[in-house]
């Protein structure tokens, strides 16, 4: 759409913050107004409207304002049924990237050294020890450890919810995004964790602009993941 607006700012509305262009309150695709409880979170919600489109009359796109856009999914697709979507990301336990290693030792020793700490984190943190297996073939967890990760999951609000929900598939770890919550790794580290296995075939086969594109793309999205949850965090 045309940018309209010349400024963004924010204001405090109902013990909440809002983002006004112009003066005009954001709202969200269901007609309500776009609040938040944080203050730096509004405020960089308000910066990427400052620089959508570039000045009015510029054509702003969606893709520009990635933090409001997760706002509007937590508040009106998660919040009125968290436990949905809680339960559709936990469901990445079930076949963890953390718990399938390469046949090829070389390749596995780098798996073991990366993904272990995390599982050992996970087994003692959340109470959540999962199995390992080598080779493709799916290994079936411990009802108990998946019921364990399912509650670490639910017990994230709304908003760090739709941050996972964007985390975990990009990283194929209920573990690293778990991880990258907690601020055990950060989103670089989460995702050269989730990555080892490309990086060790392109030492042999060369990259291609399209894998490279598509971790790039992942990256993006665990970064986003981690910026939005460490505002939220901070009043």
């Amino acid at each position: 759409m045309k940018r309209f607006w010349d400024t963004a700012a924010t204001a405090e509305a109902e013990g909440r913050f809002a983002i006004l262009l112009d003066g005009r309150p954001v709202r969200l695709p269901g007609g309500g107004a776009l609040r938040v409880a944080s203050r730096p979170l509004a405020e960089a919600i308000a910066a990427e409207w400052n620089t959508a489109g570039g000045g009015r009359g510029g054509e702003m796109r969606p893709e520009q304002v990635p933090l409001t856009r997760l706002v509007g999914t937590a508040e009106e697709r998660i919040a009125p049924d968290p436990a949905a979507t809680a339960v559709a990301i936990a469901r990445y336990a079930e076949t963890d990237l953390l718990c399938y290693r390469a046949e090829d030792r070389r390749l596995a020793d780098r798996q073991a050294e990366g993904w272990d700490p995390l599982l050992a984190w996970a087994a003692r943190a959340l109470d959540a020890p999962l199995r390992v297996t080598h080779g493709v073939m799916p290994v079936a967890q411990d009802p108990q450890a998946l019921r364990a990760l399912a509650h670490a999951v639910a017990a994230h609000p709304p908003l760090e919810l739709a941050a996972l929900g964007v985390a975990v598939p990009a990283l194929g770890s209920v573990v690293l995004g778990l991880a990258l919550a907690a601020g055990e790794v950060d989103a670089a580290r989460a995702h050269a964790l989730a990555t080892i296995d490309e990086r060790f075939q392109e030492q042999f086969w060369g990259t291609d602009p399209e894998s490279e594109a598509r971790r790039a793309a992942a990256l993006a999205d665990v970064e986003l993941a981690a910026r939005i949850i460490a505002l939220a965090r901070v009043p």
